[in-house]
């Protein structure tokens, strides 16, 4: 049975993309999160790579994640290092928290793993009845490059106690009429080359144009919006590996 994001994946996760492993975006977001001093939501969360810098720079952020095994061991994150913060487990699409933030963030594409259009659109809704009059959304997205299906790609991790995580992944599906991808990822953990568990994920992720994007926002009813390329602030997307990230906000 596929899962999305379940103990193995979450292991693999932080063993890859530690507490403020960067691609850029934790020093953009911080940038771009100035001036804010009310508080800020991180809709996917995971173990906190970002949320955790965010707070100990000053700023007030809560989180939320689909995944119990991420908001579990970004629970513990958070603990370890003393930081106080409030999270919460649901869906983009039907996220429903008693509170209006200041500014929404999801860096590292996050969002594109909202395959269906409609729970997208639903989403995006969702984030602006969360914001405060005058808050803004940041979000980063990119374009699917990669359509060579079957082809299977292996990485491996050793954790801090010596075992083995392996992970296997294979494209199986390519829709371009809806602009989505589904790759098969297979973990298996090992110990002292002796099997341990295996997990089994579907891993969906979609993609949208550019302009086709800043519409979906508008038609939210997103004002003001600036369009930039690998963190660089309004600095337009020229070719299909950026990194696109959108600013908007609610008037």
């Amino acid at each position: 049975m596929y899962g999305f994001y379940n103990k193995l994946s979450t292991e693999v996760y932080d063993l890859d993309k530690p507490i403020g492993h960067s691609f850029g975006d934790i020093e953009y977001y911080s940038d771009r999160l100035k001036g804010v001093e009310g508080r800020i939501l991180e809709p996917a969360v995971g173990t906190g790579r970002v949320m955790i810098p965010l707070i100990e720079s000053g700023y007030q952020v809560d989180g939320m994640d689909l995944s119990a095994d991420m908001l579990e061991l970004c629970k513990d994150h958070c603990e370890a290092r003393g930081i106080p913060t409030r999270l919460f487990q649901g869906s983009m699409h039907t996220m429903s928290i008693d509170e209006r933030y200041e500014a929404i963030i999801l860096p590292a594409g996050s969002f594109l793993l909202i395959e269906n259009r409609e729970q997208a659109m639903q989403a995006l809704s969702n984030f602006y009845k969360h914001l405060e009059s005058g808050g803004k959304l940041i979000l980063d997205t990119f374009l699917t490059t990669d359509f060579e299906q079957g082809r299977i790609d292996t990485s491996e991790w050793m954790t801090l106690d010596g075992d083995v995580i392996t992970l296997d992944r294979k494209l199986v599906e390519v829709d371009f009429v809806n602009q989505f991808t589904v790759a098969h990822h297979k973990y298996e953990k090992w110990h002292r080359q002796q099997f341990v568990e295996a997990e089994l994920e579907r891993f969906p992720l979609k993609w949208y144009g550019v302009e086709e994007f800043k519409l979906m926002l508008k038609e939210v009813g997103f004002e003001d919006i600036v369009i930039s390329a690998d963190y660089q602030y309004s600095v337009e997307p020229t070719n299909s590996e950026q990194t696109i990230t959108y600013e908007a906000y609610k008037r």
